[in-house]
């Protein structure tokens, strides 16, 4: 171990699985550890016996569950978006042909007291019964002019420039209302709270945009799809893309301490009375907890039934966003279910979350919107994590280290800092103008 490496990598989750990959791609000697026996750290994969012994303190499940090891339950499930940035970061490593997709059953919002279809398209807005009939209509000619939106063609601006329209003043244009307005920017543009309708349209016409080419991509009845035996495999995935251009990986490395010089610059990372030199230094919050601060909770929720998510039209893989306003709360609720359909669960048995920013210390309560769309449940686990982000100045110490996992479940935001950190580490943009077609979802 006492070699000098370009970067060292502390921790397998999702994130810095992922980064340890672009930069090992992109020639770097990279070392990657993990304090645990697993990969994964936060964002891992537990079998029944993992999950009980981490939320009810016995390793002895239950039998009328069926087999421990065929289940696969995420920690952190992220549906990803089919065209989204994470496909093309997988295609960009190649990563892809390490992993098998299947599109996603369901994508459907929570709006005055019912679960509905996220209607994406002109057609879908049509039938939809979200909105009225004048509303359909309005909504219809919103669909088209998203649709038809070029940035580079501002013959199809229809004289708007959304860099300087808001959000606000974009939708007031076409009439909508706020509950339209609510499904438009909460289940297709995937904003997390309303700050969205005082910036400028540009971004939300562009993720209304990645939804619906991403629904288009597969033909399912959604924009999302998800690994064959959850996302577990991704962390597991990237570790064999290192390996193949001469990356390190070593699991079970206890303490990791991050080494400094006088100047508080990073030069290495000691475990087992072995130090290993390094340039920088990627790891998750929990390595550095000095430099970073808490930053809010997540409540969440694990369901495990023995039925899809009722009024989902029995979908076997689904996302529900219940808009913050829907509930009269600060942020959304997020609801995921998957099952044995993906491989992550015995054949019959679902697996369902619910996940919010905490704005309470009582998860069973305030998760009550959520959990009550789950419909009989065999069991249900409760639990709060906290969520830090970094405080230091990666350019006087060399320290890269993520955000902690947000309530949301989709990819969107967690690509986000693992490319604006891709950024800060190697001082160039990631291209992700790649071949789409190289990743397709597993079919039946």
């Amino acid at each position: 171990m006492d070699e000098e490496y370009d970067v060292i990598v502390l921790g397998t989750g999702l994130k810095e699985c992922i980064l340890s990959g672009l930069l090992s791609v992109d020639g770097l000697k990279v070392l990657h550890m993990d304090r645990n026996d697993y990969y994964g750290g936060e964002s891992t994969s537990l079998n029944l016996v993992q999950l009980w012994k981490k939320f009810r303190g016995s390793d002895n499940p239950p039998s009328n569950l069926g087999s421990s090891r065929d289940y696969n339950v995420d920690m952190m499930p992220k549906f990803i978006m089919a065209n989204g940035a994470l496909v093309r970061v997988l295609i960009h490593t190649d990563v892809t042909k390490y992993l098998y997709f299947k599109a996603v059953d369901g994508s459907y919002v929570f709006s005055k007291g019912k679960v509905h279809k996220v209607p994406a398209t002109d057609m879908e807005a049509l039938k939809s019964p979200l909105m009225g009939i004048f509303e359909k209509r309005r909504a219809r000619k919103f669909f088209i002019y998203v649709q038809d939106y070029k940035e580079n063609d501002p013959k199809t601006h229809e004289g708007m420039d959304l860099t300087r329209v808001t959000t606000r003043e974009f939708i007031a244009k076409f009439g909508l209302d706020d509950n339209t307005m609510d499904f438009i920017g909460h289940a297709l543009a995937l904003h997390r709270d309303d700050h969205y309708l005082d910036e400028p349209a540009l971004d939300t016409v562009k993720r209304v945009k990645l939804y619906a080419e991403s629904l288009a991509r597969f033909g399912g009845g959604s924009p999302y799809i998800y690994p064959l035996y959850g996302l577990g495999e991704l962390p597991q995935a990237f570790a064999r893309l290192s390996a193949v251009y001469g990356g390190t990986y070593m699991l079970n490395k206890p303490e990791c301490k991050v080494e400094f010089d006088e100047e508080g610059k990073v030069i290495g990372v000691t475990s087992e009375g072995e130090t290993a030199k390094c340039k920088q230094v990627v790891c998750d919050p929990s390595y550095l907890s000095n430099k970073v601060r808490k930053v809010g909770k997540v409540a969440r929720a694990i369901a495990i039934m023995s039925h899809p998510i009722p009024n989902t039209n029995d979908s076997h893989s689904v996302q529900i966003i219940l808009p913050q306003k829907q509930l009269g709360r600060c942020s959304d609720m997020y609801v995921f279910c998957s099952s044995y359909s993906h491989n992550v669960a015995p054949k019959g048995k679902f697996i369902a979350f619910v996940s919010t920013e905490a704005e309470t210390d009582q998860p069973e309560i305030e998760l009550k919107p959520g959990t009550d769309l789950l419909g009989p449940v065999d069991e249900i686990f409760f639990d709060i994590y906290d969520r830090y982000e970094p405080v230091n100045e990666p350019s006087l110490d060399n320290c890269f280290i993520s955000t902690s996992y947000d309530p949301t479940s989709h990819f969107e935001s967690t690509v986000e800092d693992v490319l604006n950190m891709y950024t800060m580490i190697t001082g160039k943009v990631l291209d992700l103008n790649v071949d789409l077609s190289a990743a397709s979802a597993a079919e039946e």
